[in-house]
């Protein structure tokens, strides 16, 4: 199915001012609250749902099908994504005004990164049909690594290999959290004592994007697994990352509910990857062998997405219960911002025992 030119430059001149709209909306630092979240994530939503419609009436039932399924793939794995987020933005101790800023620009980051593979992909696709086998061992094993690090306790994202580089050719003002940089602004860059360098906010985002970069690898071979159209893989992915950013404040309270999300995406990622080897054998070796079709990812995927959610709530609810505390959602790093200090490098005690002094 060929898609014409512009076809393409409306979409993606669509998508730019949807991205201009989420800067122009991030562009004062403020806490988002649950109102505003809830809003701007339904919008993104119904975006998607009404650009899936308009698939559907002018490109046919299987391109509409196709877009459905990938989208909540690629939905699914960016709320497994959001863990790995909220893990970043505690450990640096991102105030809570600044969070939307950082998340901004991973979704950016996220949309560049997966335009280029999409388009790597595409044209290795094309030239060599093995790569489906490669693609499909490759989401096996990820779902394997899912379920193995389950239970695995958070990496240090200091010692993440982007802030190493980031202090190694870049200067950073770590003072500049205490004044023009970090705290007040926002600013990525500052200069201080007349030496220009970046803020303790840059670190931040450059763990975010080269954890897009990570995140990218996984998503891409998925998606591919449900289409081969470039311009179906592209808009899925891109109406799936452009509410990322409100979906983390709306769902940040309830990360950890979701205990059963990993095996749920497990389980799709082997699901699809098992269907990549099969199309590969079904088109290359022996149409005898049988071919999994779109309408039954798209079941599989909704299914498995309903019956983990309930589980994993169920689950919370008992231990919740049994441990005789209340059922309300545990809350993530990330959402609790510091009551005694704003800047990454302080701490409670430090400043309490200040406050002490003072008086």
């Amino acid at each position: 199915m060929t898609v014409p030119f512009w076809a393409w430059a409306a979409t993606i001149g669509g998508i730019i001012v949807l991205v201009g709209v989420d800067i122009w909306h991030a562009r004062s630092p403020h806490e988002v609250s649950f109102r505003e979240a809830t809003l701007w994530s339904v919008i993104y939503v119904v975006v998607a749902v009404v650009f899936g419609g308009i698939l559907l009436f002018t490109m046919g039932t299987q391109a509409g099908t196709e877009y459905f399924a990938g989208y909540l793939v690629e939905k699914s794995l960016s709320v497994d994504n959001l863990f790995i987020f909220a893990v970043i933005l505690g450990q640096f101790a991102v105030p809570k005004r600044h969070q939307q800023k950082v998340l901004l620009w991973g979704v950016i980051g996220a949309l560049v990164m997966r335009a280029i593979f999409i388009a790597i992909g595409a044209a290795v696709i094309s030239a060599f049909a093995f790569v489906f086998v490669i693609f499909g061992a490759f989401l096996i094993y990820t779902a394997y690594t899912l379920i193995r690090s389950h239970n695995d306790e958070p990496k240090d994202m200091h010692d993440n290999r982007a802030v190493k580089l980031v202090r190694r050719f870049v200067t950073v003002h770590e003072e500049a959290g205490d004044h023009e940089g970090y705290k007040d602004d926002g600013r990525l860059q500052a200069r201080v004592n007349g030496k220009w360098g970046v803020t303790p906010l840059f670190i931040v985002v450059a763990v975010i994007l080269s954890v897009d970069l990570v995140f990218a690898l996984d998503s891409i071979p998925a998606i591919f697994g449900i289409t081969q159209n470039a311009y179906i893989v592209f808009t899925a992915n891109a109406f799936a990352l452009l509410g990322l950013r409100a979906l983390y404040f709306l769902l940040v309270g309830l990360l950890d509910r979701l205990v059963h999300l990993s095996y749920g995406l497990a389980f799709i990622l082997a699901f699809i990857g098992v269907k990549l080897i099969l199309l590969y054998l079904h088109e290359d070796v022996s149409t005898s062998i049988p071919e999994i079709p779109t309408w039954l990812s798209l079941v599989v995927i909704v299914v498995t997405l309903a019956v983990v959610t309930v589980t994993s709530l169920r689950s919370t609810r008992k231990k919740a219960e049994a441990a005789g505390t209340s059922e309300e959602p545990a809350q993530v790093e990330s959402g609790q911002e510091p009551e005694k200090t704003d800047d990454a490098g302080g701490d409670a005690q430090s400043s309490e025992q200040e406050s002490r002094s003072s008086s």
